[in-house]
């Protein structure tokens, strides 16, 4: 599920959303409001329920070979998502909705490289919500690698020490680190 051009997505489980009006999430590093969305290359990133944590990494031009071995591994792909066990049913049970948005409105944000599209007006759907169908179907047929892990707090900061782009997403829902009791802090983009 990608957007078509001169489109972005927004990701939602709510089926009946008729205008998207601009606001400040509860959890937003920036004061101002937005509409949020995203564009075919970070649609992937949101294939999830919402407010499960995951770990995404891929590489750029700059990425060393060591470290796309060390990371993405001889599993095939140029991405890898990673999930906690405990959120996979919920990966396999969720029923996900993409709706689709007219691109004209929405600038990147994100530094030093996008991670999402943001509009200052109200934007209305080009359309109903479309179903998402299976979202580990999905990922296959993207050709990327969703890895199942007990704690995702090793692997994040391996992929944050690496020369790979990368993106952890509701962290805060995460098991906690080893040891500490608590989930930490982790950049939301490298």
């Amino acid at each position: 599920m990608r957007p078509a051009p001169g489109e972005v997505l927004h990701f939602s489980e709510h089926p009946s959303i008729t205008s998207f009006v601009p606001h400040v999430a509860a959890t937003a590093q920036q004061p101002d409001p937005y509409v949020w969305a995203v564009d075919a290359e970070q649609a992937p990133s949101y294939w999830f329920p919402r407010d499960c944590p995951r770990v995404l990494a891929w590489p750029h031009p700059g990425s060393t070979a060591a470290d796309r071995e060390r990371i993405l591994g001889p599993g095939g792909g140029d991405r890898v998502h990673a999930i906690e066990y405990g959120w996979l049913a919920r990966l396999q049970q969720i029923r996900l909705y993409a709706y689709r948005l007219p691109a004209a409105p929405f600038r990147p944000i994100g530094q030093p490289r996008p991670h999402a599209m943001v509009a200052q007006e109200p934007v209305v759907p080009l359309g109903p919500a479309e179903p998402v169908d299976d979202l580990v179907a999905l990922h296959a047929g993207a050709g990327i690698q969703l890895r199942l892990l007990p704690n995702l707090w090793g692997f994040m900061d391996a992929v944050a020490a690496s020369t790979l782009d990368f993106s952890g997403i509701r962290l805060r829902n995460a098991t906690p680190r080893p040891g500490t009791g608590r989930t930490g802090c982790a950049p939301m983009q490298s």
